[in-house]
């Protein structure tokens, strides 16, 4: 191996069994094989991860590969560390993943679990990549930017992702799901927060814009089955229900699928896969009620039941009493689309529609101002897949 190896895994990850896994099973099958890490590093609080990564690349050049033990908030982490840091824009940084996390949405996406293969085997399979050296795959990564006020606007924030940048919906039940961690360690915890915001709308304004190899921004057809260019306006209204984009991934979990296009029909360059939920496309909606709430409530429930279900959410449609399923030829209860980037402008007044998750870290867009997320390509860092 020609590759500078580093080994990292956080042993708060997940149910905290990565330090077990590790000693185990990772070091003995490097070991094995015939490499021997320059370091073998437990990370010991929260950003702990992306000093140890700067700091090694500082004392190690040429190709390096990093064996991740932990969930995708460490990758995260380590990415936008070494951005903030000004990374040479020649320097190439492989990961072997190692999924020790609740929900290791990367991992999911990139080898999907068969019920034959054994636990150790499956979390071993980007290591087996690794090892035999197969070609690795870029990350896209998505930078989201806060502006400021409604006129000016000066960049008070910015963080990249690597799997999924949210608001509504999405990104309360990160925020409230984070409280019951050390109750509820496993994925149990998102269906709770899940619950506990389910009949909340976020009123905001989007705005999309085009995938730039393409020139345009496509919307899924269900009858194609497939995406297509987008007519009509690329400027939509609230209130949302749920809004969330993803790069590099087709789920958030092994079987939520929330995203299933990305796999399905592979991006034509740096783009981002857009799903959102309107209340207003509703065929019996006729104003924002405490009723109206808790019955759309209950069809976003369906919504993210059906994404279980192998993605079969982005089929769904509506009958004329506001019934769905996937038999109906009414409009659909999801909109999706694959696009450059978005805009989201959420109303001063509602607290919650300013918040922004960013694979899982809470962002607040100030009262008045904006957030900006837009796909970017980078040559810097690879994954083993």
């Amino acid at each position: 191996m020609s590759a500078t190896v580093l080994v990292l895994y956080n042993p708060a990850s997940g149910d905290s069994t990565a330090k077990e896994f590790f000693e185990n099973h990772v070091l003995p099958y490097l070991n094995g094989n015939g490499i021997r890490p320059a370091a073998v590093v437990a990370t010991e609080y929260p950003g702990h991860a992306g000093t140890v990564v700067t700091d090694f690349l500082q004392k190690h050049h040429g190709e390096v590969t990093i064996v991740l033990g932990s969930g995708d908030g460490t990758l995260h982490e380590i990415v936008n560390a070494l951005l903030g840091r000004a990374l040479d824009a020649a320097r190439v940084i492989t990961f072997a993943l190692v999924p020790c996390g609740t929900a290791n949405a990367l991992f999911s996406s990139l080898f999907m679990s068969m019920s034959e293969t054994p636990v150790v085997a499956y979390k071993l399979f980007s290591l087996d990549a690794f090892i035999a050296r197969s070609r690795p795959k870029p990350l896209t990564l998505a930078r989201t930017t806060l502006y400021e006020g409604p006129t000016q606007y000066i960049p008070c924030h910015g963080i990249v992702s690597v799997v999924v940048t949210s608001t509504a919906l999405h990104a309360s039940i990160l925020e409230d799901s984070e409280l019951l961690r050390k109750e509820i360690p496993g994925i149990e915890r998102f269906k709770i927060a899940a619950q506990q915001n389910k009949t909340r709308w976020y009123r905001s304004r989007v705005k999309l814009s085009p995938v730039p190899s393409t020139g345009s921004v496509q919307v899924y057809d269900p009858d194609l089955n497939a995406l297509v260019p987008f007519k009509g306006s690329l400027d939509l209204s609230g209130p949302f229900a749920y809004f969330l984009s993803t790069v590099n991934v087709d789920r958030l979990e092994p079987t939520f699928r929330i995203a299933p296009q990305f796999s399905t029909a592979l991006p034509d360059g740096t783009s981002l896969d857009v799903v959102i939920v309107r209340p207003q496309r509703d065929p019996v909606f006729t104003s924002d009620t405490p009723q109206a709430r808790e019955a759309f409530g209950t069809k976003v429930f369906t919504v993210l039941t059906a994404a279980y279900q192998d993605g079969s959410h982005i089929r769904l449609r509506y009958k004329e009493n506001g019934d769905i399923s996937e038999d109906n030829d009414g409009p659909t209860v999801v909109e999706y689309f694959r696009c450059g980037g978005w805009e989201w402008i959420p109303d001063e007044a509602d607290e919650k529609a300013r918040l922004v998750c960013s694979d899982g870290a809470i962002l607040r867009v100030a009262a008045g101002g904006r957030a900006v997320c837009g796909a970017i390509e980078s040559n810097n860092f690879l994954v083993y897949g």
